[in-house]
Parts: structure tokens; C-alpha cells; sequence
């Protein structure tokens, strides 16, 4: 017998498809792969481009998307939530076309929120001061359903990986779990700190085939990343790539993927804006209870 909850979570996702703002989740199955640095230097890359970029950061100062920045976090969604702060108060604003939402702990959250903190998390955002284009999620892997409520509600879910082994066996492993548990069938996958393109392909083209014949997902190949000497040194000092070594085979990687991303949702029909994110997103966490996902 089907299990309404996963329909419940297609459907959510069906109605957030089309055009308008874009949403885009990034996970992974295991750390040390790059997830924060791509997301940061993908949102550099869009603001550049004209697009007005919104990066909801799931993770704990320290290992989170400000300090990609050399920023401190100065609170947290939650904050809002409770009425603590106001949003302006928590929302990171590192260069033109760019704004970064700590939401760390209101992620862990959602799920529990009352009535009333969800319409004062409504209200706050529908008083954001511009609209947003695209939404970026850092998603992080200890939410306590297994899996971040964002990313059942975005359009994309992109799988970040690097060249070992034991990245691309957790790799797997998770979308082999969100595709059981929530009917997902498509993920994107990023080859991060990868040597050359023929490494990132044949990596890709190996995974895809075997969830593919198992029956788990499809599976497109988004990209890959050089890991060269510039990324390094741009992680060390805190600052995106882009920004520090705007001419590297790095930084042409990572623009390179944002305009790519600019068409993966041409062919769909017109979306909602933040707030209709957000109610969608409050809708489902509210049903969607962490014993779903299983190993």
C-alpha cells in the first residue's frame, strides 16, 4: 500500500516546479568532499551573473557557509522564530546579489514549530527587502529525519562527491535512502577534487549506471571541480575562490556550473516565490516524522 507521506512529498515538490525562483539543495554522504565550498562559490558565481541569491546554511558556526567568507554568524533562524531577533539581524549579506540564512538549529526544528512561530516565520520572510531568484541549500547530514526537509522541497538535489572510494560508497548509499523513503528518482551529481574531466566522468558514468540497473534513481552529471592549488589556498584564508583567484581552473569551473544552472528548470512551468517555499516546506516537515528514513 503506498505511503501517503511519500505522496505527500511528490506532490509538494510538483507544485514548487516551473520557472521563477530556482531551489537547489547540495548534500552528501559524507564530509571533507567540499559541499560548503561549492555552495559558496556557486552562489558568488550566480550574484554575478544578475541573479539575486538567498544560501540557507544548515550547519554550525565553524563548519558553516559565513565562515567560507571570513564572517561570523550572528545568530540563527530560530532566533527569529522565537522572536529573539529579527531577520535582519541574522541574515549575512557578503557581497552584492548574495545573502546567507544560518538556520542550523531551525532546521532540527521544523517538524516542532507551533502554529504560531510558523506564521512568524512566514511574516518575517515575506518582509524579506528584495526578492530572490535562487535559493541554495547547504544541507546538513545529521538532521534528525536522516535527510533535510529542504531538500524534499527543492527542485534539485545535487549528491557532492570527490574521487575516493569511500565518498562515492556513501554517495550512494544516500541517494539509494531518500529515493526509498521519498520516492525522489533524480539526482544531480558534482565531482569535487577531481584531477582531470575524464576522472569526474568515468566516476559519474560508474555511479549512474548502477543506480540506474538497480532501479534507484537517474542520475545527471552536473560537473566536476579541479581541485588545484588555488582552491586550497582560497579555503585556507576564508574567502570563495572566485574572489581570490578569480583565473584559476577552479573558479572557471565553478562559473561554468552556474550558468549551467541558469536551464535545468526551463522546461517546467512558472513557480512561487520564497514565502510559497516556505509554507510548502513548513507543510511537510510537519508530516514528515524522522523514523521515515531507514538505512
Amino acid at each position: 500500500m503506498a505511503d501517503f507521506r511519500v505522496d505527500q512529498a511528490a506532490g509538494l515538490r510538483r507544485l514548487l516546479g516551473g520557472g521563477g525562483l530556482q531551489v537547489v539543495t547540495f548534500v552528501a554522504g559524507c564530509e571533507g568532499v567540499g559541499r560548503s565550498v561549492s555552495v559558496a562559490n556557486l552562489g558568488v558565481a550566480l550574484a554575478r551573473l544578475g541573479r539575486e541569491v538567498l544560501i540557507i546554511d544548515e550547519h554550525v558556526p565553524g563548519d558553516d557557509i559565513a565562515s567560507a567568507f571570513g564572517l561570523l554568524t550572528p545568530g540563527d533562524l530560530l532566533n527569529v522564530v522565537q522572536r529573539e531577533r529579527t531577520l535582519a539581524d541574522v541574515l549575512l549579506r557578503p557581497m552584492h546579489g548574495l545573502s546567507i540564512m544560518p538556520a542550523a538549529k531551525a532546521a532540527r526544528k521544523l517538524g516542532r514549530l507551533s502554529l504560531g512561530q510558523q506564521q512568524t516565520l512566514l511574516d518575517a520572510m515575506s518582509g524579506l527587502p528584495r526578492p530572490f531568484d535562487v535559493i541554495l541549500v547547504d544541507a546538513s547530514m545529521t538532521h534528525p529525519g536522516g535527510f533535510s526537509p529542504f531538500g524534499l522541497v527543492s527542485q534539485e538535489t545535487v549528491v557532492v562527491l570527490s574521487g575516493n572510494s569511500a565518498s562515492i560508497t556513501e554517495a550512494y548509499a544516500l541517494i539509494k535512502k531518500v529515493s526509498h523513503a521519498f520516492s525522489r528518482r533524480h539526482f544531480r551529481i558534482l565531482v569535487n577534487k577531481v584531477r582531470t574531466q575524464v576522472d569526474a566522468r568515468s566516476i559519474f558514468e560508474n555511479i549512474a549506471q548502477v543506480a540506474t540497473q538497480r532501479g534507484v534513481a537517474t542520475l545527471d552529471y552536473a560537473g566536476a571541480i579541479p581541485f588545484d592549488e588555488a582552491l586550497r589556498v582560497s579555503s585556507q584564508l576564508c574567502r570563495p575562490v572566485l574572489m581570490q583567484a578569480p583565473d584559476s581552473a577552479s573558479a572557471i569551473a565553478f562559473r561554468d556550473l552556474a550558468a549551467d544552472m541558469q536551464y535545468w528548470q526551463q522546461s517546467h512551468g512558472d513557480r512561487g516565490g520564497v514565502e510559497q517555499f516556505l509554507q510548502q516546506l513548513l507543510h511537510l516537515s510537519q508530516r514528515i516524522t524522522p523514523n521515515l528514513i531507514r538505512a
